[in-house]
C-alpha cells in the first residue's frame, strides 16, 4: 500500500542551500508513485535549475505567478485545486513569515493561500533565525492553524553557525509526507510493538541469536506512528533505522526485552510482539573468552521468560497480537499458541519458505482471531502486510467487523 500513489503533490523549493536536498525528496515522492509538482521561488533557482526538477518529476517547474497553463486556467489556482499535498521543503524564514501573516505575492505563497490540501513545512535556515522570536511565534501560529512541521535538525550549517536549523533528512521528510495522507484511525490509542531477535551471550564475543531482521516490527511501528498513534518500539539489535516519529527502547537480551516491555505495557492500548525472542540462554555467562580446548564443546543452557505468556496474564491487558513462525503445522500450532498465550490475535507466518519471513522485505502470512475467524494475506511487502495487519487490529478496537 502506498499513500502517495497517484496522488498530486505540490513541492515548493525555496532559496537556500539545502535545496538540493529536495532534490531526493522528489526522488522519494515519484518513486512512491506521486504526481510531483515543483514551484521554484527566484532564489531557489540560484542554487539549483528548474531544468533539474522538471527532468525528474516529468512536470513542469512553476516558477512565475501570471503565467496561464491553458487558455482559461490560472496556474496557482489550478496547482492548489490539484494539490492532495503541499510540501514546502526547503522553506525559509522569508517564506514561513509570509504565509504565517497572509502575504501572497509570488508563486509559492499565492498557491500556499489558494490550497486546501494538508502543508508540511520543512525549515531550514541559521539558528539564530530559527531561535527569533518572531519565527518562533509566525511558526506557532502556523502550527495552531493546523499546517504540520518536520523540525530541523542540529548540526554545521553553510553560514558556519553549530545548532538547529539544517533542514531534516529527505527520508524524514517523506515519511512526514506519508503521514499527512494517512487516516488517524489509531489517534489517542498507545501501541507498543516488539521487533528484531534477542541475543543471549555465551561469552563477550559469541552469543546465542536468530534470523529476525527486525523489518516486519519496524514496518509496523511505521505504519502505526503514521495513523496517529503513540509507539513505543522495544528492538533487539538490528540494522534498521529507527522510524519517524516513534520512541525506540533498545534490549540486547530476552530478560532485557522483558524488564522493556513490562516497564511500557500497563500504559499501552495494544501490544504487538513481533519480535523473535530466544527460547533459551546459556546458564552463565563467561566473564571472558572461552578457548578453544576440544573439538567439542557443550553449553547448558536455561529457559528464557515467556513475555508473551506475561502480557496475556496482566489484569487488564491490551490488546495482545502475537506472532507465529513456523515451519509446519502452521495454523495448528499458531491457533494453539494464541489460546495458550491469551492472545486477542496472532499474525501466523511460514518461514520455511524462501520469498518471504526472516530476511526478507515481503512477507506473507495468516491472521488469526481469537473467535475462529482467520484472513488470509497472500505474499506482499512488509509495509504492505503492516498495513493489513493495522486494519484488522482497528477494526476489532472499533468493534466494526462490517
Amino acid at each position: 500500500m502506498s499513500y502517495l500513489k497517484d496522488k498530486c503533490v505540490v513541492l515548493a523549493v525555496s532559496g537556500g542551500i539545502a535545496v538540493y536536498k529536495a532534490i531526493e525528496l522528489l526522488r522519494l515522492l515519484t518513486k512512491a508513485g506521486a504526481d510531483v509538482h515543483v514551484i521554484m521561488t527566484r532564489s531557489a533557482q540560484e542554487f539549483v535549475t528548474p531544468l533539474t526538477f522538471q527532468t525528474l518529476s516529468s512536470n513542469p517547474v512553476h516558477v512565475e505567478l501570471f503565467n496561464l497553463i491553458a487558455e482559461r486556467e490560472i496556474g496557482h489556482i489550478s496547482l492548489a485545486d490539484r494539490a492532495d499535498l503541499f510540501i514546502v521543503a526547503p522553506a525559509t524564514a522569508n517564506v514561513i513569515g509570509k504565509i504565517a501573516c497572509g502575504i501572497a505575492d509570488d508563486m509559492l505563497t499565492t498557491t500556499v493561500m489558494a490550497t486546501k490540501a494538508p502543508v508540511l513545512i520543512a525549515p531550514a535556515m541559521n539558528v539564530n533565525m530559527y531561535t527569533n522570536p518572531i519565527y518562533r511565534e509566525n511558526e506557532a501560529r502556523l502550527v495552531r492553524l493546523g499546517y504540520l512541521f518536520a523540525d530541523p535538525v542540529c548540526g554545521s550549517l553553510a553560514c558556519g553557525w553549530e545548532g538547529q536549523g539544517k533542514l531534516a533528512a529527505p527520508e524524514v521528510i517523506f515519511e512526514a509526507a506519508l503521514a499527512a495522507l494517512s487516516a488517524k484511525d489509531m489517534a489517542g490509542r498507545t501501541l507498543m510493538v516488539t521487533a528484531g531477535p534477542t541475543r543471549e551471550e555465551i561469552d563477550p564475543v559469541r552469543y546465542i541469536s536468530n534470523h529476525s531482521s527486525g523489518k516486519m516490527g519496524y514496518a509496523i511501528a511505521r505504519a502505526a506512528a503514521r495513523r496517529g498513534a503513540r509507539v513505543i518500539l522495544v528492538s533487539g539489535p538490528t540494522c534498521q533505522s529507527a522510524p519517524f516519529g516513534v520512541e525506540l527502547v533498545a534490549a540486547n537480551s530476552a530478560c532485557e526485552m522483558l524488564a522493556a516491555v513490562m516497564s511500557h505495557a500497563s500504559r499501552c492500548d495494544v501490544v504487538i510482539k513481533a519480535a523473535a525472542v530466544a527460547d533459551y540462554r546459556p546458564v552463565e555467562r563467561n566473564a571472558s573468552k572461552v578457548k578453544k580446548h576440544s573439538d567439542s564443546m557443550t553449553i547448558e543452557l536455561v529457559r528464557n521468560p515467556d513475555i508473551l505468556a506475561g502480557l496475556g496474564a496482566m489484569e487488564p491487558r491490551p490488546f495482545l497480537v502475537g506472532f507465529a513462525a513456523e515451519t509446519d503445522n502452521l495454523v495448528e500450532y499458531a491457533a494453539k499458541k494464541m489460546k495458550d498465550k491469551n492472545l486477542d490475535m496472532i499474525v501466523a507466518n511460514d518461514v520455511s519458505r524462501s520469498d518471504a519471513g526472516f530476511n526478507a522485505d515481503n512477507n506473507r502470512a495468516l491472521l488469526l482471531f481469537r473467535d475462529g475467524r482467520s484472513k488470509d494475506c497472500p505474499l506482499m511487502s512488509k509495509d504492505a502486510l503492516a498495513e493489513r495487519i493495522l486494519d484488522s487490529i482497528a477494526t476489532e478496537l472499533n468493534g466494526d467487523r462490517g
